[in-house]
């Protein structure tokens, strides 16, 4: 450290009066051993820190600048970078580089004043044999320089691929009925029957509504929602809110207006579904999650047994 400084500084005050100074301050090195220093081959840490540090700050660019420690030493394993964690956390310390923390916002589920017999089927249990079996719903708001623009977005609950998404500057109905349109496509479009899946939702006005629920009848899915209408009926989905919040909105923003916003977030799903890794599902993407599933399991299990193992 102590040679660093002094790199920084040589030119403009000189070796020997910035080891003066040091000295009086307490930390001193004489200027033949900066000298030393300088000539003397790098240390085989050194030279290794150098390679790891490239490496890390290559990850950390490329992962929208959110992993922290845990993240930064699976990607680099995943890739062929051997480095053990405690040098993953050192160098990571030292760059000034760190993962993305989450806050909590204002809710934004605007309750439905009708009747509501839909079941909760999930009753906080946010757990699924298989893909396809059970996707979660949910409706949060990005602040833009021309006015709110508020997203909607699907989930697989096995796993956590985000199956379908859409964003609009009000609180339609439509928003939520064409994030579950690009699910229902995108799964169908694969090949992958959806027939009975049980699509949880809070007890937003966009998920009460007759069109909204008429679809999900005319695909055969199941319909569900939360019991008690607060946040912990759909985690799953609130923490992805959350996560989507910090590492895109806020992250990279500020933002124009909505066609800004929304290539944004095509780039950002793309990166979320095929190449973030995912902690609750062992540290890979939600789509290498799910193709390790199909290799293994080419007979998918019935709809019947996938809900019945949900209780």
């Amino acid at each position: 450290m102590l040679v660093e400084y002094i790199d920084q500084h040589r030119d403009r005050f000189g070796v020997e009066p910035i080891c003066t100074v040091l000295a009086q301050a307490g930390t001193p090195i004489a200027p033949s051993s900066y000298y030393a220093a300088k000539t003397r081959p790098p240390s085989a840490r050194a030279v290794a820190d150098q390679g790891h540090r490239e490496a890390i700050r290559a990850v950390h660019a490329d992962n929208y600048g959110v992993y922290g420690v845990r993240k930064m030493h699976a990607e680099l394993n995943r890739t062929g970078h051997r480095i053990a964690r405690c040098t993953v956390h050192r160098i990571m310390r030292a760059e000034g580089l760190r993962g993305i923390t989450r806050a909590k916002g204002p809710r934004t589920t605007i309750p439905g004043t009708g009747p509501d017999t839909r079941p909760d089927l999930l009753d906080r249990d946010f757990q699924a044999p298989a893909p396809n079996r059970v996707w979660v719903a949910d409706i949060t708001y990005c602040r833009t320089f021309a006015g709110w623009v508020y997203a909607a977005f699907v989930i697989d609950v096995y796993s956590r691929r985000v199956v379908g998404w859409q964003l609009s500057k009000s609180l339609r109905t439509d928003l939520a009925l064409d994030a579950l349109e690009m699910g229902l496509w995108t799964r169908q479009h694969a090949g992958q029957d959806t027939t009975g899946v049980i699509a949880h939702s809070d007890k937003g006005v966009q998920y009460l509504a007759v069109r909204y629920t008429q679809r999900l009848a005319e695909a055969g899915a199941v319909a569900s929602v939360g019991s008690t209408g607060d946040s912990y009926d759909n985690a799953l989905a609130e923490a992805f809110n959350s996560l989507f919040k910090a590492e895109l909105v806020r992250n990279k923003g500020p933002w124009k207006n909505i066609d800004d916003l929304e290539i944004a977030v095509a780039e950002y799903i793309d990166w979320f579904n095929h190449r973030r890794l995912h902690g609750q599902i062992g540290l890979v993407p939600p789509v290498e999650f799910e193709d390790h599933y199909y290799r293994h399991n080419h007979a998918p299990a019935t709809v019947d047994a996938s809900v019945q193992s949900l209780h």
